[in-house]
């Protein structure tokens, strides 16, 4: 059984408060980004691409048949890769109308991604968590 969203945050904002600087924390992202599952080459599609991302961002969602939705993402820059790692962490493996439900910006200003983050990536981000929330939306 996936844990609930909020433990799956509260897990994240403690391993993000142990790192310290941001020089560290965007070390770690990096790496959480190095263990995602690849996509197939068919999977980097111009429908599984996410618009508003200057990387190269594609997110593939599954619904499954006890009401959760998985996630699996790609994307063609190293930080980028790290800020899905965290977005799937939260997201994937939910119930749908937990996702529609969850505070995004709440949670990425817990984890410090609000300040930490240049614009460009910042938005990017609220791209990819948008595109999650409507996909679950549609589904819910």
């Amino acid at each position: 059984m996936q844990r609930p969203i909020n433990a799956a945050l509260d897990e994240l904002a403690d391993e993000f408060e142990v790192l310290g600087d941001w020089e560290e924390r965007y070390r770690y992202v990096i790496e959480l980004g190095k263990d995602l599952t690849p996509l197939s080459e068919a999977e980097h599609s111009e429908a599984n691409k996410v618009r508003g991302c200057a990387s190269q961002v594609w997110l593939v969602t599954q619904p499954q048949a006890d009401g959760t939705v998985v996630f699996r993402g790609d994307s063609d820059a190293h930080i980028v890769s790290g800020l899905i790692a965290i977005v799937l962490r939260l997201y994937s493996g939910q119930p749908a109308k937990d996702i529609v439900a969850f505070d995004a910006a709440a949670a990425m200003a817990r984890l410090g991604l609000s300040e930490a983050l240049s614009s460009q990536r910042s938005n990017g981000l609220k791209s990819m968590v948008a595109r999650i929330q409507r996909d679950a939306g549609a589904l819910s």
